[in-house]
């Protein structure tokens, strides 16, 4: 059994393609050791600059999940306070790495901490020489060779409903999470019923638009999973309505999902939001929807 213990450390909201190869290098590096990720929460700029929060791209449950499955075998979450927020480097290192017995510590190339971002890869690695304790390596998050992989740049391309290019730096396709509620059901009576999930506060959501997807079913045995088609947005058609994710399962009436936790992935942009005249003029455009949506997921 070897005794490494490979620590990495960042936020890793979306646990993305760079955050994964950083994952597996600490993989690589521990053998049958262990991999210890250190993430924080809330998220830091929240407390430094509660202003210029971003939307999060995941939940704490959610990273958690992800980093595990990624190949991480514990998750330390740090509380970020003020006072966290206000610790030097060196009693960053003192209060949160060395008691984890680290033998060696990767992180991204860029990494920064303490107050004022005034730690880098150069003083970790100073620090862990200081007693031998671990050694550092700074890993370059870039997965093709130009512009570094980053949880920014995934949100703008939430935010503009690109959500394929969010699934290429998310090495899967984007997910949102909610409880099932009973909406209108105008969807019902045009003979698509829809599972509504409002959007959700604080977590990134793709831009208005309808997309092709998929629906799993979290709480049930084996988390089912079906083709549908995804509304995001108000629907301007009618007036009143509030902005949630609205999911048709492709050529189903049949589902009862009210209360039930569900996911949403995202995988192709068939179109912005429109407002239509009126209800006939809406149903056509939806069959054009779901049409291509089947032959974009079924190829059918």
């Amino acid at each position: 059994m070897s005794n490494a213990r490979v620590v990495v450390i960042g936020n890793f909201d979306g646990v993305h393609r760079g955050h994964q190869q950083l994952i597996r290098s600490a993989r690589a590096a521990a053998g049958d050791g262990t991999v210890v990720a250190v993430t924080f929460w809330p998220h830091p700029m929240s407390v430094i600059r509660p202003d210029r929060t971003p939307l999060l791209l995941t939940t704490l449950d959610e990273r958690r999940n992800l980093l595990r499955a990624a190949g991480v075998d514990e998750v330390v979450v740090v509380n970020f306070t003020d006072q966290v927020a206000g610790w030097a480097p060196e009693h960053f290192v003192d209060e949160v790495l060395r008691p984890l017995r680290p033998t060696r510590i990767m992180v991204g190339e860029n990494f920064r901490f303490g107050f004022r971002a005034a730690g880098d890869v150069s003083l970790l690695t100073r620090l862990g020489k200081e007693d031998g304790s671990f050694s550092v390596d700074g890993i370059s998050l870039s997965t093709d060779g130009k512009q570094p992989d980053s949880s920014t740049e995934i949100r703008a391309a939430i935010a503009a409903g690109d959500v394929e290019q969010a699934c290429r730096l998310l090495d899967r396709p984007f997910r949102v999470r909610g409880v099932v509620i009973k909406g209108a059901q105008r969807g019902r009576e045009m003979g698509f019923p829809t599972a509504n999930v409002p959007v959700p506060d604080g977590m990134a959501v793709p831009a208005d638009g309808v997309y092709a997807g998929w629906l799993t079913c979290l709480d049930r045995p084996g988390a089912e999973r079906w083709p549908a088609a995804i509304s995001v947005g108000s629907n301007p058609t009618f007036v009143g309505e509030n902005r949630r994710v609205e999911t048709y399962v492709l050529d189903r009436d049949d589902l009862e999902l009210y209360g039930i936790e569900i996911a949403v992935d995202f995988e192709h942009r068939l179109r912005g939001q429109v407002k239509y005249a009126g209800m006939e003029a809406l149903i056509d455009q939806m069959h054009l929807d779901i049409d291509k949506a089947r032959a974009l997921l079924l190829g059918s």
